[in-house]
């Protein structure tokens, strides 16, 4: 499904992050042929690749790169990260540039409250190409736009009180969300709402398809 939505892209050079769901070696091979680079999370769907870069992180020593964030809501952020080529020709995934992983540490200033979390990862660029700080700048923004995409999908969706609870359903329904917000983000002029899109295209239907690219009024326009 997420191919044919990027086929309409010009995705030349840009960094396509992707959290784990996503994390295939279809689409890795697919954005690579497309002369892009992939910025994929790694966790149980992929289970060996997940179980070889722990098992290649687990006596880390000092990290690669530390940023800590100033104070923010009454908290700081300190992000580290590993960054290691070790995998590349062990590794069972399309064009591995090399691998990571990201420690979060979180302190609630008011509550002295400390969270730390860890993520691992997986990139089609190089460390000359991409070095520890760029890795870092490149997934945090990908959780950035996850945490709007989340506010987003909230106000619009009413996700939070969504009653689908069934298997994969809620998951699945989610990520359909998301990439509704997606396509109106990157079609949007930048003046109108999130809400104000979606009413202008529920009340005409075929603009829906002409997003999607999915009319030849709209290929068209996109060849031309």
């Amino acid at each position: 499904m997420f191919i044919p939505l990027l086929d309409a892209i010009d995705i030349q050079g840009k960094d396509i992050t992707a959290d784990a769901l996503l994390t295939q070696r279809k689409l890795a091979a697919y954005i690579v042929g497309r002369q892009a680079h992939y910025h994929f999370t790694v966790k149980g769907n992929q289970p060996t690749l997940q179980a070889d870069i722990a098992l290649l992180f687990q006596n880390r020593q000092a990290p690669d790169h530390v940023v800590v964030s100033p104070p923010d809501h009454g908290r700081i952020e300190t992000r580290r990260i590993w960054c290691s080529t070790a995998l590349n020709s062990y590794a069972h995934f399309p064009h591995v540039g090399q691998v990571f992983l990201i420690e979060r540490e979180v302190i609630h200033k008011k509550t002295q409250k400390q969270t730390l979390e860890t993520a691992l990862g997986i990139t089609s660029r190089p460390p000359e190409q991409a070095g520890p700080k760029r890795l870092l700048e490149i997934n945090r923004g990908h959780w950035t736009i996850e945490n709007r995409c989340h506010y987003v999908i909230d106000w619009n969706f009413d996700e939070d009180r969504s009653r689908i609870r069934t298997g994969h359903g809620p998951e699945n329904v989610s990520r359909l969300r998301r990439f509704a917000v997606g396509i109106l983000h990157h079609f949007s002029d930048g003046k109108t709402s999130i809400t104000q899109k979606m009413a202008h295209l529920n009340r005409n239907i075929r603009l829906v398809f002409d997003y999607l690219r999915m009319t030849r009024n709209s290929i068209g326009n996109a060849q031309a």
